[in-house]
């Protein structure tokens, strides 16, 4: 009698994951050869730093991923000049521009969060805490189906920052985190490469941003803080 089965060619897809824990990168590796193993055949490369993963992916000989996962914050590899995981992902959109990426990241600031958005616009930005085996999977599904996948936490983030959009400079924001420390105002400029004048103007200008024109300097660090300009 014939055997009227036919093996199904399984989908390759090369996938790399950095991160500098070993047990997470292990933990990934194992939800991902859970996904549809009857479809997809992955073919899994690690890297533990920016040192390592940069000699991967500058390798002609490595075959161009179709997937990273890269952790953000990681040991650094200073004579390339990289840095994080962002970094990683600006050469990986250099030399395999087709690759989707997932970043994950601690970070939960606002900024950060629309700055890596901006910069890179991965396929897939999961904030840590909200991952769990089986949202990891997910993420995994939306961008292996070409959808974007952010976490919870992110979309939270995105739909207050939308709400209330508001942009400060970088001496805003510091002057914004001296004051929340307790450095009193004339002695800012020693931390500051602005005059005492222009902090006083620009500290006035951001209480009238955040429309507390007649509060305390305690009143403004909680805004600021409310407005995610301020961790």
């Amino acid at each position: 009698m014939a055997n009227d089965s036919v093996d199904t060619v399984k989908t390759k897809n090369e996938i790399l994951i950095v991160d500098d824990h070993p047990f997470i990168i292990e933990g990934y590796k194992n939800a991902i050869t859970r996904y549809n193993p009857e479809e997809f055949e992955f073919l899994i490369t690690k890297a533990k730093d920016c040192e390592s993963a940069y000699h991967i992916i500058t390798n002609p000989a490595v075959v161009p991923f179709d997937i990273a996962f890269l952790d953000i914050s990681m040991p650094p590899y200073e004579e390339k000049n990289i840095y994080s995981g962002e970094d990683l992902a600006k050469l990986i959109l250099e030399y395999m521009p087709n690759c989707k990426i997932i970043l994950l990241t601690m970070y939960t600031e606002l900024l950060k969060i629309k700055t890596i958005i901006k910069t890179i616009n991965p396929s897939g930005l999961v904030i840590k805490n909200d991952l769990t085996f089986d949202e990891l999977i997910f993420a995994f599904d939306k961008v292996i189906k070409n959808e974007k996948y952010y976490s919870q936490s992110v979309l939270k983030m995105l739909n207050q920052a939308e709400e209330n959009t508001i942009e400060i400079d970088q001496f805003d924001k510091d002057i914004l985190f001296h004051i929340s420390k307790g450095t009193k105002l004339n002695d800012i400029p020693q931390y500051i490469p602005i005059s005492l004048g222009a902090i006083e103007q620009r500290k006035l200008n951001l209480k009238e941003l955040l429309k507390i024109e007649h509060g305390s300097d305690i009143d403004l660090v909680q805004e600021a803080k409310n407005k995610g300009l301020l961790f």
